[in-house]
């Protein structure tokens, strides 16, 4: 009897995208009509979950937890908020080759694996994707870079093939979705099954679109690009986006593999300047709801009820747990896994309780939610917010519940507890943070 084929993934992270930006989450259209209608409708095909949260507020310890399903605490290099450009070169910031990964792992088990867009996390010749279980990559090392120069906030070039620069012409977002079309034509219809990252940079800062190449030698100057952009620009930067992934889409039709491929829709963190986070409060960088819950989208027609909708609490790292289940690929014994499988939730079964918790170098923040409650401390005053009745965390509970609060303190020490400390030479890049979101 033939074994049943193993299924496929296609793991897409954006960057730095709020939750109310897609319309599926509420957000309001663009001028020109609506600002992710392929996403929307990957929503509609599958599952969309309202209660979907990053392991981080800022991108790179969130992809650390992305690769290794485990709390990225537990990693030194996950301590700085984000890696910078001090670690190029560095052989401590970076996630070690000798740690078992979601790729590593799953090629392990005869999977193809590709990364095309954002890494994030270190440089070669210490660390890189070709050294933690990608056959393929193509993409920036860094953070942020320009759309069209592909230099780094550093000022320094920043697009690579494998371990080697390239320099390539063209609209940064274009060049990710090109590469992914490109290896799926390659590999989905040779029959191994396979793994792809999508991770787009879009549509964190520079705030720039396909039309906008004029604008490279202003932002050069300043690669935040403090001075520039709109919500127009902004809309239009995820739309590029959306129009990627609808090819992305097609290209699993073409080879016969949709039916059998989970794809996962995702942001590393709460949004920035120009994002729409409806009704959450906060941004990148920080711990309330607006920084850390993010959009989440699956899409399987083999496994997924089409239309569904789930509240089952999850992080980031929850999903590699997810496909390593779905794979039928155990975790390194010596590396046990942080994250859950949400394979039953996927096809349907009942959410289930779990405790989530977070902690920032940056302004002392720590929060851990339980439930409906959360605990959360900011520049060393706690809060306790009933977050299902009060999204916005405007009213404070702890004057009034100080046994509940004192019962999630003690939750939240005792995780603590379980994780190395940050250490004093962690680091801090804001560039820029968010503190006043867009609101209706």
């Amino acid at each position: 009897m033939t074994a049943p084929r193993r299924p496929n993934f296609v793991y897409i992270v954006a960057d730095d995208l709020g939750y109310a930006d897609l319309g599926c989450y509420g957000g309001r259209p663009a001028r020109f009509g609506a600002v992710a209608p392929v996403i929307d409708a990957m929503a509609a095909r599958g599952m969309r979950f309202t209660r979907g949260y990053a392991n981080s507020p800022v991108c790179s310890p969130t992809r650390f937890a992305l690769m290794t399903a485990r709390w990225q605490y537990r990693l030194r290099g996950a301590a700085d908020e984000p890696i910078n450009s001090r670690s190029r070169g560095s052989d401590v910031l970076g996630l070690p080759p000798a740690h078992p990964t979601l790729p590593s792992l799953l090629r392990g088990a005869g999977y193809r694996t590709a990364l095309a867009g954002k890494w994030h996390l270190g440089y070669p010749p210490h660390f890189g994707p070709l050294r933690s279980g990608y056959e393929e990559f193509f993409g920036p090392m860094s953070g942020g870079v320009d759309y069209f120069s592909h230099h780094s906030s550093a000022g320094v070039h920043d697009l690579w093939e494998g371990e080697a620069e390239v320099e390539r012409q063209g609209y940064l977002t274009d060049l990710i979705t090109e590469r992914a079309e490109d290896w799926l034509g390659r590999v989905a219809a040779a029959g191994a099954p396979f793994f792809l990252s999508l991770h787009y940079t879009a549509p964190h800062w520079p705030w720039e679109t396909r039309d906008d190449a004029a604008l490279v030698e202003e932002v050069r100057r300043n690669l935040f690009h403090l001075h520039g952009g709109s919500i127009h620009v902004y809309q239009r930067m995820i739309h590029h986006m959306d129009e990627g992934i609808g090819r992305v889409l097609a290209a699993l039709e073409r080879a016969g593999a949709a039916d059998d491929t989970l794809v996962v829709f995702t942001s590393d963190n709460g949004g920035e300047r120009y994002s729409d986070n409806w009704p959450l409060v906060g941004g990148k960088m920080d711990l309330t709801e607006g920084g850390i819950r993010v959009p989440w989208v699956a899409q399987w027609p083999a496994r997924i009820a089409p239309g569904s909708v789930s509240e089952q609490h999850c992080l980031t790292m929850d999903w590699s747990a997810t496909m390593l289940a779905a794979a039928g690929v155990a975790p390194h014994p010596d590396y046990p896994l942080d994250g859950v499988s949400l394979l039953p939730v996927l096809e349907g079964g009942a959410t289930f309780e779990r405790a989530m918790a977070w902690r920032m170098k940056h302004r002392g923040q720590r929060a851990l939610r339980d439930g409906r409650w959360k605990y959360l401390r900011v520049d060393g005053h706690d809060y306790l917010f009933d977050v299902e009745a009060d999204e916005r965390e405007r009213a404070n509970r702890a004057p009034l519940e100080p046994e509940r609060l004192a019962a999630l303190r003690a939750q939240w020490e005792a995780w603590n507890a379980m994780m190395p400390p940050i250490p004093e030479d962690a680091t801090v890049s804001l560039g820029y943070s968010v503190r006043d979101m867009p609101q209706r």
